[in-house]
């Protein structure tokens, strides 16, 4: 929290990427996995964790449980429908949570009565009424959600959560259920919402989904209006295009305090560690470009950026890459960079050059980066002529083999005075083999993406392939060529292996305590 945030309103993050995230195609997790991102969201510093919905299935109440009875500091909520079976596995899976909350939702909106509830306005009304009676009854915190209220009558709307109100909800959530509104929109809904209740002890929650690309933008609209909650994910995960993403939100309302004028306890500097720890929970990887979080977000390839960024970052960069737990920015070579960048990483390689000398090496990098290649250091010392130096460990056999479902690779690696023999699955030949290279070394690498291409030059057919991977926080890239993308991957992860070696990682097994893993051959 910064100084002059002090005297700023709180606005409550709550989370629900173990409850709404998690409930997305390809996005479920066991209840250990569900723990170990919990114990990730305590350490972010989130107020509310909804961690799950108790009723849905045997193992979501257990992980609820599970969460309820390791974490302390959050408030844990559970999801609930509004009928009381619902509500008594929600009340038990919490049970054991120091600060616990019910979060009961109801379709409000004419399409859901019609269709999904087959109830009238009253039968809504009296449903939602007698569930939150049941809920407080409990002990527990009560939150009501009029699920698609955005394209609920508004009379029906402010009556609905009167009612709720009064019968003891302190949370009303005012559910975006499949991203339709607009930012005016629900600024002015809330705008009325934030009269309605002023005054009482009631905190305005907003929960939007990113159907048209609007869930951050209309989050931050609510908080405009009065909204002191605003319910989201890490990475954006949920129901169909996803919910607001959390780091976007809570970055936004830190970079532009002097615009919404609150703040958040949310400790930023694991925003990028959580991040990693979803997607790799869940195996869906961010894109490239996504705000905050993906790769790209604090990495600058054009010469005009890299210059600016070399003279003061802020002519580029809004945040501090620290802000959100990067170590540093990130100087991309590649076709677009100038003199200066290319002269700045040399510098930082201890490869300085005379004018001359460096000019005829700029024409050198040219060629290659107009290739449409990342140009690594590796590269640059290649095209040094020391590029070789940094190659400690060669690969001496590599064995591919396929069960029903994935790749195994095995492979033989020597220093010339050790051998290493390892094996790995992956979804493929070539994730197979880098992580059997990075296994190896005791190395479990974070947003590990493997990428080829075939390419045809001078005559010739043969692949190109990128890896890159991060160990505490840093990046490290690697690029090769090979006579296929297969061997190509492999060489390019032992590139990168090979300066995680020269830097001497602590986490990586030292030669004495390396066991066989697989004997070649077997």
């Amino acid at each position: 929290m910064n100084s002059n945030e002090v005297d700023q309103p709180n606005v409550v993050v709550f989370d629900t990427t173990l409850r709404d995230g998690e409930q997305a195609p390809g996005c479920s997790m066991r209840k250990q996995t569900k723990l170990k991102v919990a114990h990730a969201l305590d350490a972010l510093g989130v107020d509310v964790m909804e961690a799950g919905f108790p009723a849905a299935s045997p193992d979501d109440f257990a992980a609820v449980q599970l969460i309820a009875s390791e974490l302390s500091r959050p408030v844990i909520c559970g999801l609930a429908r509004a009928t009381e079976a619902d509500i008594e596995k929600a009340a038990d899976a919490l049970s054991p949570a120091q600060q616990r909350r019910i979060h009961i939702f109801l379709g409000s909106s004419p399409l859901h009565r019609r269709f999904k509830l087959k109830m009238s306005r009253d039968q809504v009304l009296e449903r939602a009424v007698k569930a939150v009676e049941f809920a407080v009854a409990t002990g527990a915190q009560v939150e009501f959600s009029p699920e698609d209220a955005l394209r609920t009558e508004h009379d029906f709307l402010f009556e609905l959560l009167d009612a709720v109100a009064a019968a003891g909800a302190t949370t009303l959530n005012v559910a975006d259920t499949v991203g339709y509104s607009t930012p005016v929109e629900i600024r002015q809904l809330f705008g009325r919402l934030h009269q309605r209740f002023a005054g009482r002890d009631i905190v305005l929650s907003t929960h939007c989904h990113n159907d048209l690309g609007l869930a951050v933008a209309n989050s931050l609209a609510a908080v405009e209006a009065g909204a002191r909650q605003v319910e989201c994910t890490i990475n954006g995960i949920g129901e169909r295009a996803g919910n607001a993403s959390l780091e976007e939100v809570v970055m936004a309302l830190r970079t532009r305090a002097d615009h919404f004028s609150v703040t958040t306890k949310v400790n930023t500097e694991q925003i990028i560690a959580t991040s990693r720890l979803v997607q790799s929970a869940i195996g869906v990887p961010v894109q490239r470009n996504k705000a905050i979080v993906g790769r790209n977000a604090f990495a600058h390839e054009a010469g005009i950026h890299q210059h600016g960024m070399m003279t003061n970052p802020e002519t580029y960069e809004i945040m501090k890459p620290e802000h959100v737990g990067l170590d540093r920015s990130e100087m991309v070579l590649g076709k677009h960079s100038g003199r200066h960048a290319v002269r700045q990483r040399l510098d930082m390689l201890g490869r300085g050059l005379p004018e001359e000398a460096f000019e005829a090496l700029f024409v050198r990098f040219k060629t290659l980066a107009d290739q449409g290649l990342e140009v690594t250091d590796d590269d640059l010392l290649e095209l040094l002529g020391d590029g070789v130096a940094t190659q400690q460990w060669q690969l001496d056999n590599v064995q591919l083999g396929y069960t029903a479902a994935q790749a195994i690779a095995s492979v033989v690696l020597s220093d010339g005075t050790e051998k290493r023999l390892q094996a790995a699955f992956g979804s493929d030949a070539m994730e197979a083999l880098v992580r059997a290279i990075t296994t190896a070394f005791c190395l479990n690498p974070e947003g590990l993406e493997v990428r080829s291409q075939r390419v045809e030059r001078d005559s010739e057919n043969h692949a190109e392939a990128w890896v890159e991977f991060s160990l505490n926080n840093v990046c490290y890239k690697a690029f090769a060529r090979g006579r296929d993308s297969v061997m190509a991957a492999g060489s390019a992860a032992l590139r990168a292996v090979n300066r995680v070696v020269t830097e001497g990682l602590p986490n990586m097994r030292r030669p004495d305590q390396f066991q066989t893993s697989l004997s070649v051959g077997e």
